[in-house]
């Protein structure tokens, strides 16, 4: 993938990774759009950078899926490239009384979406690249967060597949695998410790430039190279 002048759509481009990756596709020439749920976000990204696109949705609603692609296949026919990063994180317990409902909802942003958004985005002919943010839980699961780690690990699986399926198109996939990091995902405080977006952003951009199609940091790149005992390892520290 080139990493100038392209036209990209970033799910989830106004906080945490999906800001870290606006920020810099931005400084490297491209056209950005954004979208997200909370409009007034969405604002202060473009207060900030006029020249990124803001469209403000609810991914969790088909309908509204939908209609982004309409909108895009209208407005910006030319868009090249997909980031399905949007995602949510529940720390929650199997025991909790709204655990099915929960559960659903970070299934309808974590699976549902990205899977829909790439159905309907293969039907633009200007599609050069999809990049799918998943996770270094995709190899060993956090069991604070099980469902999040098992829709991580589900789109990780579908990442492989789709891109094998993706050359006779030559449409090129990339996975984005990134540990934990310095963001609000799954709610405020809970990885203050954890590496800054930054780093995580410029690991990405080296290994872009590099031809990578799996781009791993850190926790991610040691778990995705780890065999069986160490994965079990792994689970025994997280999770003791």
């Amino acid at each position: 993938m080139n990493t100038s002048n392209n036209k990209i759509l970033i799910t989830g481009g106004a906080s945490g990774i999906g800001l870290g990756l606006t920020k810099r596709f931005v400084k490297e020439n491209n056209s950005v759009i954004i979208c997200g749920r909370r409009e007034s976000v969405l604002n202060e990204v473009a207060a900030q950078f006029p020249s990124v696109i803001t469209k403000q949705c609810d991914l969790s609603l088909a309908e509204e899926r939908e209609a982004l692609f309409h909108w895009i296949s209208e407005e910006h026919p030319d868009l090249n490239v997909l980031i399905n990063n949007a995602g949510i994180q529940q720390w929650m317990s199997v025991s909790d009384d709204d655990f099915f409902q929960r559960a659903k909802d970070e299934i309808a942003i974590n699976i549902e979406t990205p899977l829909h958004l790439t159905s309907l985005f293969m039907k633009l002919p200007s599609l050069s690249t999809i990049i799918n943010v998943t996770s270094g839980l995709s190899f060993v699961p956090l069991t604070k967060v099980p469902v999040y780690s098992a829709t991580k690990a589900f789109f990780h699986s579908f990442t492989l597949s789709l891109r094998h399926l993706m050359k006779a198109k030559n449409i090129e996939v990339i996975e984005l695998i990134p540990p934990a990091l310095n963001t609000d995902l799954g709610g405020v405080g809970l990885h203050d410790q954890a590496p800054p977006v930054s780093a995580f952003i410029e690991a990405v951009f080296e290994q872009l430039k590099q031809g990578k199609t799996e781009i791993t940091f850190g926790f991610s790149d040691a778990m995705a190279k780890a065999g069986p005992e160490d994965l079990q390892k792994a689970f025994a520290r997280m999770n003791p």
